[in-house]
């Protein structure tokens, strides 16, 4: 493991750090393990910004750690990036094993490693919604594939209260992979490599691992940026072609 990103991690786990139980703490730890990892110094972070608090303020510029809902970035975008290099971390579970909670007792299941696994195509839904700020010359994207233990409420509709349930917290065990993106030109690195020559979003789809609805978004926002660009058709598929 990354001896920073451990030394992070330890931190926030720790009695010193004063963090709360599992779901009870404002700031969630996935968040707080990430923001120490990247800037150790306290003083650089939650630095008021104009209106706006960012997560990390430094000579890097702005770090904003969103593990979800891009949308709410929106106003912070409008503001930040007339001035500052604006970076948005985005974490992506690797592997996961899931934990389940009693909302009632507290009492927390063994793990179970889920079947599923993470890659950064998995940002494409939550790039979708700031779209349209994807092409500004002072935004970065940072994608970060961690290992993560799950804990979700045994709070769902389903008859083992699974389906539906909420979740409560992620603590990241390691750190994988990372995916720098500086310009609408490196978007292409999420493109999977066995794409060649014409390909439509059921070929992304299969090759990148997503649903063909994730794909389609995918494909979205990879024209927008001028990654890849419709090439005619093929039945009632459109067919993409990777730009050089």
């Amino acid at each position: 493991m990354d001896s920073s990103f451990e030394a992070a991690l330890e931190y926030c786990l720790s009695a010193d750090s004063s963090r709360a139980g599992i779901g009870t703490y404002k700031e969630k730890t996935l968040h707080a393990v990430l923001k120490r990892y990247i800037e150790p110094n306290d003083a650089f972070q939650e630095v008021a910004v104009g209106s706006f608090v960012a997560d990390i303020c430094n000579e890097n510029g702005i770090t904003e750690i969103q593990t979800r809902d891009f949308n709410n970035l929106r106003k912070k975008l409008d503001f930040f990036l007339k001035e500052h290099i604006v970076t948005i971390v985005f974490p992506i579970p690797a592997t996961k094993w899931l934990l389940w909670v009693d909302p009632e007792t507290g009492e927390t299941t063994k793990q179970r490693k889920s079947p599923k696994t993470g890659n950064p195509c998995q940002a494409f839904h939550e790039l979708y919604k700031i779209k349209p700020y994807l092409t500004h010359p002072n935004l970065r994207l940072r994608l970060m594939l961690l290992d993560m233990r799950e804990y979700r409420y045994l709070n769902g509709w389903s008859r083992d209260k699974k389906k539906g349930s909420t979740r409560c917290e992620r603590i990241p065990v390691a750190l994988k992979d990372e995916l720098q993106i500086d310009s609408p030109a490196e978007y292409r690195k999420l493109i999977p490599d066995t794409l060649q020559g014409g390909f439509t979003s059921a070929d992304f789809a299969k090759a990148a691992g997503l649903s063909r609805h994730a794909a389609s978004t995918a494909l979205n926002v990879l024209n927008f940026v001028g990654a890849v660009e419709r090439a005619g058709k093929k039945g009632k598929s459109y067919l993409y072609h990777i730009l050089t």
